[in-house]
């Protein structure tokens, strides 16, 4: 049994629901029938398997009304910026070293989102 692969879907697991009672609520809220699209924006250093979030978010979503919504997830580039030089880059973890100038300064500037970017419901009468 592969533990750590387990970890991971528990946590994505908990992410899904997380979202699928967020939107719900939200969309109970405006009177909706179903909610037929999520838009989510999820960077690529935020820390979730956007895979293993869709996989989960099918299960969450089972009997509410969410169960048949489009999970539409962008997924930005992580992006470091020079503390030394300024100069801005594509990085693929949070420690990076400055292509230009070879500083360690290294500061995060994009890539650690994570948000419901939209929803889309459809009302009822």
């Amino acid at each position: 049994m592969n533990e750590p692969g387990i970890k991971a879907v528990m946590h994505e697991m908990s992410v899904a629901i997380s979202i699928v009672d967020a939107v719900c609520e939200t969309a109970r809220k405006d009177g909706a029938l179903s909610v037929s699209r999520i838009e989510l924006v999820v960077g690529r250093l935020a820390g979730l398997q956007v895979e293993s979030l869709r996989f989960c978010f099918s299960s969450a979503a089972k009997g509410t009304l969410a169960e048949d919504a489009v999970l539409a997830v962008e997924e930005p580039e992580a992006r470091g910026e020079c503390g030394d030089c300024g100069s801005r880059f594509p990085v693929s973890f949070f420690y990076a070293e400055c292509p230009v100038c070879r500083s360690l300064k290294v500061r995060i500037v994009s890539g650690e989102e994570f948000m419901i970017q939209s929803i889309i419901i459809e009302e009822g009468e």
